[in-house]
């Protein structure tokens, strides 16, 4: 982390604020999904996910402090009606494991995606580094959640 605080672009910087927003709305969509679920296994997981974005977000809002600015404190709206969805999803479904896997696999396809653009944006940068850990962790619970998905659709057939 001592790395990345040095002075950031404001391109930079507005880059690492949408991913703020984004692993806030993670976090708490991971917490809600929790919350839906009965299957003990996955709602752990979806806790230490939630647990992870949260992380992933006091790191990032320390480079945004550490630059002058106040970094963002919430999710954005877009991600409330997300969480708002699917719980209504989830309980119309009974928490059923794979529509909850399902939404909880669109949310990360659009952190992944939004990750994989502020690392173009940010190349060279100093916060280049934290987000490339950062993504790494990203894409590793996108492709577990992916699989997870898949094997719950499997075994319904």
């Amino acid at each position: 982390m001592r790395d990345t605080l040095i002075p950031m672009s404001q391109t930079a910087t507005d880059a690492v604020q949408g991913l703020i927003r984004l692993n806030i709305d993670s976090s708490q969509g991971f917490t809600t999904s929790a919350e839906l679920i009965d299957n003990v296994m996955l709602a752990d997981s979806f806790r230490d996910y939630a647990e992870k974005r949260s992380e992933n977000a006091e790191e990032l809002k320390a480079s945004v402090a550490y630059n002058g600015e106040s970094p963002n404190q919430s999710g954005s709206t877009a991600g409330t009606l997300h969480r708002w969805w699917l719980n209504i999803r989830g309980r119309v479904t009974g928490g059923n494991e794979h529509s909850v896997l399902a939404e909880a696999e669109r949310g990360e396809d659009s952190i992944k995606k939004a990750y994989e653009s502020a690392i173009k944006e940010t190349a060279g940068s100093p916060i280049a580094e934290l987000l490339a850990k950062q993504y790494s962790g990203v894409k590793s619970t996108h492709d577990r959640i992916r699989d997870m998905r898949d094997a719950y659709q499997a075994a319904s057939k």
